[in-house]
């Protein structure tokens, strides 16, 4: 009796640990996967949120720390297409920043996104994104609409931009579309 007794409970402990085993394995493991995706989404949410304030605020040197020191901009949608250092780009848009900073004019961007994706390191964001620009009383407004990408990566628990890519001019049906 004791040998037939003995088989049967280790049996019955190994199918008890298989099945434990093969449930937490499914139930944990994309509740995980899920949070550290959205924890990289809320970082780059952030991200975005500041690059918009400092378009806002004409704050030129907090958008220049949004991009890394060997960051590239390439822009596609226009005629002269072209890639050059960010620092150049930053170069070329500096007076805009002044001019907001100053009053003399009122700027805006705004960010949506069709993929995301990465890990905590890395990030490939897809998106569309309107920048807004008009005299401090709101006149001779100009906006741009414009499909792009951004590679970012994480150094020193800061999201920075190393490559944006301003694909092609993007369309207010495409924008519409892109709502959450």
């Amino acid at each position: 009796m004791k040998k037939t007794i003995l088989p049967l409970v280790v049996l019955l402990i190994a199918t008890i640990e298989t099945t434990f085993a093969f449930t937490l394995k499914n139930s944990a493991t994309p509740t995980i996967e899920i949070n550290k995706d959205s924890l990289r989404i809320a970082e780059l949410d952030k991200f975005w949120t500041e690059l918009a304030r400092t378009v806002r605020e004409g704050d030129f040197e907090g958008y220049s720390a949004t991009y890394h020191e060997d960051a590239v901009v390439i822009f596609a949608s226009g005629k002269n297409k072209t890639s050059i250092p960010a620092a150049k780009a930053l170069a070329g848009w500096k007076q805009g920043f002044i001019d907001t900073k100053s009053g003399k004019n009122k700027s805006d961007v705004k960010f949506r996104f069709s993929q995301r994706i990465g890990d905590k390191t890395t990030a490939h964001e897809t998106g569309i994104f309107i920048y807004t620009s008009s005299n401090s009383n709101g006149e001779n407004e100009v906006q741009y609409r414009v499909h792009f990408e951004m590679l970012l990566i994480k150094r020193n628990n800061k999201w920075l931009g190393v490559m944006e890519y301003q694909k092609s001019d993007a369309t207010e049906e495409e924008w519409e579309g892109m709502k959450r």
